[in-house]
């Protein structure tokens, strides 16, 4: 099967929060990358959105 290639997202945030994200990364030993991905991910899952998962895709911050 394709894998699903990732898409780039561009986004301005003030330094602090910047800087919060880093921390909370860095707690989790991950990117910033994967920690955005896992925050977007828990906020859809909290608000009822689907995120639809391609072959080949992984639940980011997930197991089992």
């Amino acid at each position: 099967m394709a894998e699903t290639k990732s898409t780039t997202l561009t986004v301005r945030v003030h330094p602090a929060v910047k800087e919060g994200l880093r921390v909370a990364a860095e707690q989790e030993r991950r990117s910033l990358a994967n920690m955005i991905e896992v925050m977007i991910r828990h906020y859809c899952d909290q608000a009822g959105v689907r995120i639809a998962e391609t072959a080949g895709a992984t639940k980011a911050g997930r197991s089992g």
